[in-house]
Parts: structure tokens; C-alpha cells; sequence
């Protein structure tokens, strides 16, 4: 029997992501490609491998123990095709990164122009995803996170600014009209335009100064998801529908060109820097090794 490895991936993508549409959203694929090829996979087996309903797929017991033998194993041929590319010049080949949408606008477009260039040979796919999730089943070689938000066993690389900042900032307009507060619990008073992860968690704003920690529940007219919406989060602040805070590199542009004004600096938090993961316990494929390699030169000042 001739079964073909991208339905075989398709399948295992399906299987973990616990659903077709949300394996496509990691993979960046379409959900009937998915349901085709797991269909077709299923018509050459001659059994189901996926228990279907209107709200969740699940594998079924072949599938479970298909499942069990095929994810090692397909990391394996992955593995062995990436032996190839030691005999080449320069390494080819995908190389697939999960990160946030702040390090796709704040770390990677400084990175990225330059990878591409010295490695023409090397096709870059990036996905975008606020979640934590496990890499390998989302189809990718690596992620970018930060600290906090690292998976277990995984090998960190600094990627981007070591150090940053959330900014806390508004319009002239709303400035004028409804004042600048002068500490954190003044902003109990002010309309503020908060963030909600996917999970629903919205995060409190977290300030500090002088060694003293406030967390501030902020309320406000506007929610939007962060990392999708948030750019209409921040025209909502230019427009003068409240007080925002996002990184601070974020609103630096708009600091600059005057249409956001930087509010309760002092207070500003600083954090540690993002980092490039990857999974410790399989062969680094030869693009990733690539980036790798780019990222600490750039770190080191080199680039």
C-alpha cells in the first residue's frame, strides 16, 4: 500500500490540534485540504481514524495507536532528508517560526531581510500565534517567546532588544479633555483600551517603581485581541478613545510624530527580551541551525 507522507502529516496535525479548522490555522493550510487528505488516508487504510462530530475530532482507537508510532517517526524522516542538505553549499529547505505578532512587527523585520539574503536557498514561513503550543504539532521548527512563556525542554537563543518596556500612552485630544493622570490608580478614572488573549485572560497593567509592583484593572470601552486587533487598539488611541499600553517600541513612532503622548512614564516596567526556542531533543534541521547561527552572530553585533 502507497500512502503519501503529506497526508500522513495532515493527519497527525488534525489529531493534535483536536479539530481541522485549528490544525489549519497553526499550519497556515486550508481545512478541506486537511479533511481530503486525512479522508484519503483513511479510504487507503480501510478504517476510520477520526471520530468527527460538529464540535471536535478526536482520534479513534486505530488512530490513537497510529498516532503513537507516526509523529517520532515522521521526525525521523524529516531528520534523515535534512542530511542532504550537509552537502551542499548552503543549506535549503523550509524553515517554519511561530511567534507573536509583537516579535513579527518589533524582532524579526530587522532580522529577516538579511537571513533571506545570505540564505537564498532558504524559504521562510512565518506564523503568527499568541497561544502557547507545542511546535513540532503545530508543523514548526521554532518559536519565539518570552521567558514566561517558554515550553519545557526547549533550547533558548536571545533573539531582538534584551531588554523592553510597556509604554503607557494617549492622544493630545483625550489628554486635553480628560486630563493626565499622575499615578497608576488614577487610570480607575480614565477610559483604557485593554487586551484579551485567546484564552480570554484579560491582563491586568502592571506597573512599577522605586521596588513598588501595582497591578491596575483598567476598564474601558474598547477590548480587542491581542496581537490580531491590536493595531486597532492603537488607532482607537490616536483617535482619543483612551489610554493604551503596549510595547513601547510599538508606539514609538507615533510618540515621534506627536500623535500619542507618552503617559506615567516613571512607572514604565521593564522586562527581559524575547527568545528564539527549539526542541532539544531532535536534530536541528540545517535551515534552522542557519538562523540559529544568524541570530547569535546579529546578537554578537557582527550584522
Amino acid at each position: 500500500m502507497k500512502t503519501d507522507l503529506d497526508d500522513l502529516n495532515a493527519f497527525v496535525a488534525v489529531a493534535r490540534a483536536g479539530g481541522f479548522r485549528e490544525a489549519a490555522r497553526i499550519r497556515g493550510s486550508s481545512a478541506s485540504g486537511l479533511s481530503e487528505a486525512v479522508r484519503r488516508l483513511e479510504t487507503g487504510l480501510g478504517v476510520r481514524l477520526l471520530n468527527r462530530t460538529t464540535r471536535s475530532v478526536s482520534p479513534t482507537e486505530a488512530g490513537q495507536g497510529l498516532l503513537a508510532r507516526l509523529a517520532p517517526a515522521l521526525i525521523e524522516v524529516e531528520a534523515a532528508l535534512d542530511v542532504v542538505n550537509g552537502f551542499r553549499d548552503k543549506p535549503a529547505g523550509t524553515l517554519r517560526l511561530n511567534v507573536p505578532v509583537s516579535a513579527a512587527r518589533l524582532v524579526l523585520p530587522d532580522l529577516v531581510p538579511q537571513f533571506l539574503a545570505a540564505y537564498p536557498d532558504i524559504n521562510l514561513e512565518v506564523v503568527t500565534d499568541e497561544s502557547f503550543i507545542d511546535i513540532l504539532a503545530a508543523g514548526c521548527d521554532a518559536g519565539i517567546r518570552y521567558d514566561e512563556r517558554l515550553q519545557q525542554d526547549m533550547i533558548a537563543v536571545p533573539i531582538g532588544p534584551r531588554i523592553q518596556r510597556f509604554a503607557t500612552a494617549a492622544s493630545p485630544a483625550y489628554l486635553e479633555k480628560f486630563g493626565r493622570p499622575d499615578h497608576p490608580r488614577d487610570l480607575l478614572n480614565h477610559a483604557c483600551i485593554r487586551g484579551r488573549f485567546a484564552s480570554g485572560v484579560i491582563p491586568p497593567w502592571e506597573f512599577e517603581r522605586d521596588g513598588e509592583v501595582l497591578l491596575i484593572e483598567a476598564d474601558g470601552p474598547l477590548i480587542v485581541r491581542i496581537g490580531g486587533a491590536t493595531d486597532l487598539a492603537v488607532d482607537a488611541a490616536i483617535a482619543g478613545s483612551g489610554i493604551i499600553m503596549l510595547f513601547e517600541d510599538w508606539l514609538r513612532p507615533y510618540f515621534d510624530n506627536g500623535a500619542l503622548v507618552p503617559v506615567l512614564e516613571p512607572w514604565w516596567q521593564s522586562f527581559s527580551g524575547p527568545f528564539l526556542y527549539y526542541p532539544g531533543r531532535r536534530l536541528v534541521p540545517a535551515p534552522l541551525r542557519a538562523f540559529i547561527d544568524f541570530v547569535k552572530t546579529a546578537n554578537a553585533g557582527k550584522i
